[in-house]
């Protein structure tokens, strides 16, 4: 290329459309922020932000999106966009090619360490009709065991009276509060993490966060505030300088932080919303009554298999999941898995769960996303119990087999012991890592430690079912290693 890269702002988008990347073509002066977005991510940002600039395309004004950083380290993102007018790129990333396009349905961003104040009251203006989250798998403070609200500390300090708001559950209960006693009305809290039932989650946990600051007005968000359950999938790894130096040098546009992801985008939408919503279905969502099966196919299926490409992939010294989905036991692991799954997963007439189960791997194998395995490994103890626990629980309760789903729980207890195969540290990115590590450390004398959680494991320790292969792939896991673990597993 010989072009001198230019930098992505609103005044250069012609001259970059003119570089061969699809930019905006709606007046984005017109638009405002009828959605309020709290964790401005990888995963929003080439997701629920692309559905949405599809739509402002389409002709729709008022439903742009006002992007919030919740915690100190979102001062970087929010630097990066508005310096961009709140522009930025997302690759499109296939094995053959790469596409890049502009997404222009961020149109305002708030840092609410820098100004709180402002994000309660953007929650709460009239204009806002939709409070949208990806704060996390472990965001939501609710006890897996108790399926109960169980704050953490920072929550806590968020409910002492008086306090400036400075989470989440703060944030968005203070602009519910300041909407209710000025009738503005209720509005729509979207969750779009990866969990089950997740709308419900949500009500669950700011229904009682508000509860404890006043009953009333926890019984006004239970009753008035909309909660829909989603389902949302698309793989979208850590972008890298090197994300940053393929848009410049291929299509020579200068973006403080791209995005990245594959050409696969999925969503599902459960139709409850009591302030309006965008016509994202007609830029490709599916809104459905019950979310729950599609939720359960792509948790069970898509995120469990994920597990298997990150410990045994991690272990055999793979960095990249495409190396570890391309890695012959590995995706025979996965395959095997997959096909012990799929009789877990509850089935809707326009479920095509072949169809999807069968894109897992080629989708895992696109060298040109570079995903890494240590991206899939974190937070696991958010996702496992979330994940995967719930079909081994569904197969063991309808009296099939748990051979390979044991083995990937087995695989991430032999990875929290914290030493690889060839004896390097592993630096694992969990909210409970020291406990896991201990737990896994303890194996040594007691091999069903790591299981014994119940708040993470129920009562899996206790059944036979999920103990005996769990056990058997444990032990040759930490004796002969991974590879000979997948090839026993696979010959038996």
């Amino acid at each position: 290329m010989t072009q001198e890269p230019i930098p992505l702002t609103a005044a250069n988008l012609e001259a970059i459309a003119a570089r061969g990347v699809t930019v905006p073509t709606y007046d984005r002066s017109a638009v405002t922020a009828g959605i309020v977005h709290l964790g401005v991510g990888a995963f929003h940002r080439v997701h629920q932000a692309v559905y949405t600039d599809d739509v402002l395309a389409a002709g729709a004004t008022t439903w742009g999106i006002c992007g919030v950083g919740v915690l100190p380290q979102d001062a970087q993102m929010a630097e990066v966009l508005r310096s961009q007018d709140h522009l930025y790129t997302v690759l499109e990333k296939v094995d053959d090619g790469v596409s890049a396009r502009v997404i222009g349905s961020i149109v305002d961003y708030l840092l609410a360490p820098e100004d709180p104040e402002a994000v309660v009251a953007k929650i709460a203006d009239p204009a806002t009709k939709i409070v949208s989250l990806t704060i996390t798998e472990g965001g939501y403070s609710v006890n897996e065991a108790t399926g109960s609200f169980d704050p953490t500390p920072e929550v806590l300090a968020d409910l002492e009276p008086g306090t400036t708001p400075s989470t989440a559950f703060g944030l968005v209960v203070a602009g519910l509060a300041r909407r209710r006693e000025s009738g503005t009305g209720p509005l729509t809290v979207m969750s779009c993490d990866n969990l089950p039932g997740n709308g419900d989650l949500a009500k669950l946990a700011f229904g009682a966060f508000a509860e404890r600051i006043d009953p009333e007005l926890g019984r006004w968000v239970r009753d008035e505030v909309a909660f829909p359950n989603t389902m949302v999938d698309r793989i979208a790894p850590v972008t890298t300088d090197a994300d940053r130096t393929l848009l410049a040098e291929t299509f020579g546009v200068v973006d403080g932080w791209p995005a990245v992801c594959e050409p696969f985008r999925m969503w599902v939408v459960q139709e409850r919303f009591v302030a309006g919503r965008p016509a994202w279905d007609e830029a490709g969502a599916t809104f459905a009554d019950d979310v729950r099966p599609y939720e359960l196919m792509k948790l069970g299926l898509l995120n469990s298999s994920h597990q298997a490409l990150a410990y045994f992939g991690h272990l055999l010294g793979h960095v990249y999941a495409d190396k570890a989905a391309t890695d012959p036991d590995i995706a025979e692991l996965v395959r095997r898995y997959l096909a012990e799954a799929t009789p877990a997963i509850p089935r809707e007439p326009e479920m095509d769960l072949e169809g999807f189960r069968d894109e897992l791997l080629p989708r895992f194998s696109n060298a040109a996303i570079g995903d890494t395995v240590a991206r899939l490994a974190a937070y696991s103890s958010d996702r496992i119990p979330q994940w995967l626990v719930p079909v081994i629980r569904e197969n063991i309760a309808a009296g099939r087999p748990v051979t390979h789903a044991a083995a990937i729980v087995a695989s991430w207890a032999r990875y929290a012991e914290g030493i690889d195969e060839q004896g390097e540290p592993i630096h694992a990115v969990d909210n409970r890592w020291q406990e896991r590590h201990a737990a896994a450390l303890a194996q040594a004398e007691d091999p069903l430690a790591f299981v014994r959680s119940t708040s993470m494991f129920g009562d899996l320790a206790e059944r036979p079912e999920f103990t005996e292969p769990y056990l058997a792939a444990l032990h040759t896991l930490r004796t002969d290693g991974a590879r000979a673990t997948l090839q026993q597993l696979l010959a038996g």
